[in-house]
């Protein structure tokens, strides 16, 4: 490394947040870049430590001492070179990745690791400024064709590669709109859908034909995509929420996370209400919200709940509350469970751990109120992690909207899966292994979230970029795709 005392001389310095009062009365990011020169001084922080373990705490396994070393010196190209050698699409991973090479980071150790998510959203968001960042058609086309089902990372990762492989592209998409949920499931004020858009524009002169609206399975058979094209990849991702099996869950007032930020996004994206919500709109405006879930997509909930001006909003997770810090000898540089506080969090929420919910309560069919209960955590007799309930510790909670984010089972079984015929793993996804990635049909591949089940986009970028190798390599006996 150009400076090895960096970590020692440079404090680390992370991109700052708007503040709280300005960012609730807009939908757009509210991170604020650094300047280069201050890129640069937090680039120069990555040690020489010998073995870099961010490595293997990022999926895609991005050469992140190399780009931080490029940034050090000025090199901002040849970095963006090295970032996309292994990331399709870094302005997504360098927002909404919770950055597991950060925690794997050598600094880490000390609580102070190098800001490489913030890094690596520098050096692709100045190569969209600088112009470099361009379609890169194949120079020969192979003849054959493949379609991908589904538009979410792993889709457009997935197609992106067929296509610079050299094969044509059909990507279909169920939605309006191209991008899974990076575009109805992920905020605005997380990212913004220019940037799936811009990708798009990128990703067509390379060869990739862009279908919406069209549900495989439905209103497209899956014998009619075997009989039209050579291979098909399937990343329609884990769709499935996990409900809320309780009394009183029929009332008017409780809806899946998921249903309620797909309406608000597609409001921002200039949709009229009739349009947004076909179904009924799901607002928060003047209402006492409670998000069942203390996932990413509960957080989600917590800041759209905000920005449309709910009366309260409160958060109830059933696994006891995690250790503020975690034990570095035990976890260390591998992903910790420990408390994390979103910037949604810091806009305001009532947070409240091991508790289950028991009934809804409501009036004349409309949601009123929560019964929970407190619980505790144990192993039962055969090893696993049970709940008891606390005695006397029930209470009710004032609800008028209840948003349920307590994870997904799987990808949908009906239509897609159950014309494709392909044999589901023990939890329900489809099964297909990591190295070919092919399913129990000749010619069907799958990757991403309908694959691994619920994860993280990082991973869908992994997946739909080995899919990729895997299906030229079956099309053409060889492939010169990155794994």
């Amino acid at each position: 490394m150009g400076l090895p005392t960096g970590f020692l001389e440079i404090e680390r310095k992370e991109r700052p947040y708007e503040k709280v009062e300005a960012r609730l009365k807009h939908w757009h990011e509210f991170i604020q870049p650094l300047a280069a020169e201050e890129m640069s001084r937090q680039g120069a922080r990555c040690m020489d430590c010998g073995i870099p373990f961010c490595h293997n705490g990022c999926p895609v396994n991005n050469l992140i001492p190399d780009w931080n070393e490029l940034v050090r010196r000025g090199r901002w190209r040849d970095a963006l070179d090295v970032l996309h050698s292994t990331n399709n699409f870094p302005e997504f991973t360098g927002r909404i990745c919770p950055a597991p090479c950060e925690a794997a980071c050598t600094l880490n150790i000390d609580d102070n690791p190098v800001t490489i998510k913030s890094i690596e959203c520098a050096i692709v968001d100045r190569g969209w400024e600088e112009g470099w960042i361009v379609p890169q058609p194949a120079a020969h086309r192979t003849g054959k064709r493949a379609a991908v089902v589904g538009s979410g990372p792993a889709g457009l990762a997935c197609a992106q590669q067929l296509a610079r492989a050299g094969h044509s592209v059909t990507l279909f998409e169920k939605a309006d709109r191209i991008g899974g949920l990076l575009r109805y499931g992920i905020p605005d004020f997380k990212m913004e859908k220019r940037l799936i858009d811009r990708r798009m524009r990128q990703m067509e002169p390379e060869g990739v034909e862009f279908r919406t609206g069209v549900e495989v399975g439905a209103t497209l058979s899956v014998k009619s995509l075997l009989e039209g094209y050579d291979a098909v990849a399937l990343t329609g991702g884990a769709e499935w929420p996990r409900d809320l099996e309780v009394p009183g869950r029929e009332l008017s007032g409780i809806h899946f996370a998921m249903d309620f930020l797909a309406q608000q996004n597609k409001r921002v994206a200039g949709d009229d209400e009739a349009r947004a919500a076909p179904r009924g709109t799901i607002s928060a405006k003047g209402k006492h919200v409670v998000v069942i879930g203390g996932g990413d997509t509960g957080s989600d909930c917590v800041g759209t709940s905000n920005r449309q001006g709910a009366a309260s909003v409160t958060q109830l997770e059933v696994m006891p509350q995690p250790p503020d810090k975690e034990n570095k000898a035990l976890t260390w540089p591998d992903w910790p469970l420990k408390m994390r506080t979103s910037s949604s969090h810091e806009e305001g929420v009532g947070r409240d751990f091991a508790v289950l919910t028991k009934r809804a309560l409501g009036d004349d069919g409309k949601l009123r109120a929560l019964e929970c209960v407190h619980v505790t955590w144990g192993k039962a007799a055969d090893g696993r992690m049970a709940m008891t309930e606390v005695e006397g510790s029930r209470f009710e909670l004032a609800a008028d909207l209840v948003l349920l984010a307590m994870g997904f089972l799987g990808p949908r079984r009906p239509g897609l899966l159950e014309q494709a015929d392909v044999a589901l793993d023990p939890r329900g996804n489809v099964l297909a292994n990591v190295m070919d990635y092919t399913t129990s049909v000749p010619r069907v591949f799958a990757a991403g979230d309908m694959r691994r089940g619920q994860s993280l986009v990082v991973w869908a970028i992994r997946e739909g970029r080995q899919c990729a190798r895997a299906i030229d390599e079956s099309l053409m006996g060889t492939s010169t795709l990155p794994r």
